[in-house]
């Protein structure tokens, strides 16, 4: 009988839930903070989808200051197996901050992915269609598919939880650098899109996030994908 994926959320900071877990016990770690930057876009009216309401990452989420990266990529680095992949999504003005701190962590950094939103959003400087994953490495990795370019293309998603992602983009990432049966992780997993694509790929997913509503909704989310399996 095939084995089927597992997974288990947790419901509280990120950095005390990563310390949590055992070293090297996780083959690849994909998550989307709620960077300091939000916090600035959803003042000056830029981010509506974050505005005071019930969908506001003011009940939604805590946002998690730059302050705090160099102990998460140190914590991100240990919990990491030997050689393995790390993505880390974030808005341009983040994206300058985590870089350095991630090299001095120990990673190395390949480059800057881009997801395509494939529409425009708010803003007024050129309105922003992208987003930067950042793609850094522990010790040496392949990737899967070196066909794959690095700008990769899924409509983003509308009316859904704050800041969530397509499943499809996690998918893309996790075929590209983990193979069946393997852990991966997203300490701020929100609505679990990182999960779900785990749960469809066969791959065992641990995940954590401080809003107990985010940790219900992956649950139920995760659930539904298994039992349809």
């Amino acid at each position: 009988m095939e084995k089927k994926s597992s997974f288990k959320i947790g419901n509280e900071d990120a950095i005390q839930w990563l310390k949590k877990q055992k070293d090297s016990s996780i083959d690849l770690l994909i998550t989307d903070p709620p960077y300091e930057s939000l916090e600035k876009h959803r003042k000056i009216g830029t981010t509506t989808r974050l505005k005071n309401s019930k969908a506001s990452s003011n009940q939604w989420f805590e946002i998690f200051p730059n302050s705090r990266f160099e102990e998460l990529f140190k914590e991100v680095y240990r919990v990491l197996s030997k050689n393995s992949h790390f993505y880390l999504f974030c808005d341009q003005e983040t994206a300058f901050v985590a870089k350095p701190i991630g090299e001095q962590a120990g990673f190395k950094f390949w480059k800057p992915l881009i997801w395509d939103k494939m529409a425009i959003g708010m803003g007024y400087h050129y309105r922003a269609r992208y987003e930067f994953i950042l793609f850094f490495e522990k010790g040496k990795r392949k990737l899967s598919d070196l066909s794959i370019p690095d700008v990769l293309a899924e409509k983003r998603i509308w009316r859904g939880y704050p800041t969530e992602k397509p499943v499809n983009l996690a998918k893309t990432l996790i075929i590209q650098s983990s193979s069946e049966g393997d852990v991966i992780a997203d300490p701020f997993c929100g609505a679990g899109f990182v999960g779900c694509a785990s749960a469809h790929l066969n791959r065992n997913f641990i995940g954590n996030d401080l809003c107990s509503e985010a940790v219900d909704i992956t649950k139920d989310r995760i659930q539904k994908i298994m039992n349809e399996a």
